[in-house]
C-alpha cells in the first residue's frame, strides 16, 4: 500500500486529487495538509511514502516543506505541485530533495502513475525534461568538486553523462550495446555511490560539478 499526503492550501485541489487517488486498492491518502508546517508534520507522524506538495504555500513554501521531509530520513518522496509547466522554482524544488513536479492539471492517470514511480524510487520527469529545467534556469555554473565522483568506475562515469543528456535506460542500453537489466544496475550503483535518492538528484549533480556543461547533448 503506498500512503499518500496530499499538501495544499486549496481544499478543492486536496479533495480532487484525494477522490482520484482513492479509486485505486494499491494507494492510500493518510492525511491532507493546507499548509507547508503541517506538511512537514503530517509527513513525519503519517510515514507517507510519497507527499503532493504545492511549491506556494502558507508558511512554510514547498521547497522548504520539501526540504524538511527529504531531510528527515523518513524515506518519503515529495512531488511538487505547479500551476506553470515551466515554473521558476522548479530547479530549486530539485535541489531540495524533490523526486520531480506535476501540473495541477495533471491526468488522473498520469497522476497515479507519478506516485506510483516515484514511490519505486524513480524520477517523475523523464530526464530530457529535467535537462531542459536546468539549463533554463543554470547558465553554466562554476564546478564544484564532488570527490563522490572518484569512486565511479570509468563505466558508471559514462552511464552517468548520458542520464545526464537525457537518455532513458533504454537508450543508454542502445548506446552502450548493453541489456537493460545492466544499465538499471549501472544506474543503482552510481545512485548508491553518490548518495543519492533519484535520477533527477543525479542531473543537477552533473551539472553542479561540471561533468556535463547546460546545452550538451548525447551523440
Amino acid at each position: 500500500m503506498i500512503k499518500v499526503l496530499v499538501a495544499d492550501d486549496q481544499g478543492l485541489v486536496r479533495g480532487g486529487f484525494r477522490a482520484i487517488l482513492a479509486g485505486h486498492p494499491d494507494i492510500e491518502v493518510v492525511a491532507g495538509a493546507g499548509t507547508g508546517t503541517e506538511a512537514v508534520r503530517l509527513a513525519a507522524a503519517t510515514g507517507a511514502d510519497v507527499a503532493l506538495v504545492d511549491v506556494r504555500m502558507p508558511e512554510m513554501d514547498g521547497i522548504e516543506a520539501t526540504r524538511r521531509i527529504t531531510a528527515s530520513g523518513g524515506g518519503c518522496h515529495v512531488l511538487i505541485l505547479t500551476t506553470f509547466d515551466i515554473d521558476e522554482h522548479v530547479y530549486d524544488a530539485f535541489r531540495a530533495g524533490a523526486a520531480g513536479f506535476l501540473l495541477k492539471t495533471v491526468s488522473p492517470e498520469d497522476l497515479v502513475s507519478a506516485v506510483r514511480a516515484v514511490k519505486d524510487g524513480d524520477a517523475l520527469l523523464s530526464p530530457a525534461i529535467t535537462r531542459r529545467l536546468i539549463e533554463r534556469f543554470v547558465t553554466a555554473p562554476e564546478p564544484t568538486n564532488d570527490h563522490r565522483l572518484e569512486t565511479l568506475t570509468d563505466r558508471e562515469l559514462e552511464v552517468l553523462r548520458l542520464i545526464a543528456q537525457g537518455l532513458s535506460n533504454t537508450e543508454i542500453a542502445a548506446a552502450l550495446f548493453v541489456s537493460h537489466g545492466t544499465v538499471k544496475t549501472h544506474v543503482g550503483r552510481i545512485l548508491t555511490k553518490l548518495s543519492l535518492r533519484d535520477r533527477v538528484q543525479a542531473v543537477v549533480l552533473s551539472y553542479e560539478t561540471g561533468l556535463i556543461r547546460p546545452g550538451e547533448t548525447s551523440s
